[in-house]
């Protein structure tokens, strides 16, 4: 009875793209895509003949698209989740350094 084989993709550093995004700003887009349309049914006006809800459930995410491509352009794989985790989280700074601001001592020392 004959081995059988099968063939196996070995490029595992290849990127996963959809358009040109990867699943993290599909996600994104779809966050945007969904807050539009929330917000678009409690406006009533219009946009240039077109009314908003249209504007903000089709046109925001459609124009998303290139934003993302532009601020991703360049930079390694998973740079806008990385991105949101540096912004979203306090920054640590030295414990060591002297504050610049503060002109009075934190502590009075005893006479």
């Amino acid at each position: 009875m004959p081995l059988d084989v099968t063939r196996v993709q070995r490029n595992l550093r290849m990127r996963v793209r959809f358009f040109g995004l990867e699943a993290e700003d599909i996600f994104v887009l779809l966050a945007v895509a969904i807050v539009g349309q929330f917000l678009g049914r409690f406006i009533n006006r219009d946009l240039a003949g077109l009314p908003m809800s249209i504007v903000l459930e089709w046109g925001v995410p459609i124009l998303a698209v290139p934003a993302l491509i532009l601020f991703k352009y360049g930079k390694q794989r998973h740079y806008f989740s990385d991105f949101i985790a540096y912004r979203s989280k306090p920054h640590v700074y030295s414990a060591h350094e002297t504050d610049s601001q503060v002109m009075a001592p934190y502590l009075k020392e005893e006479s």
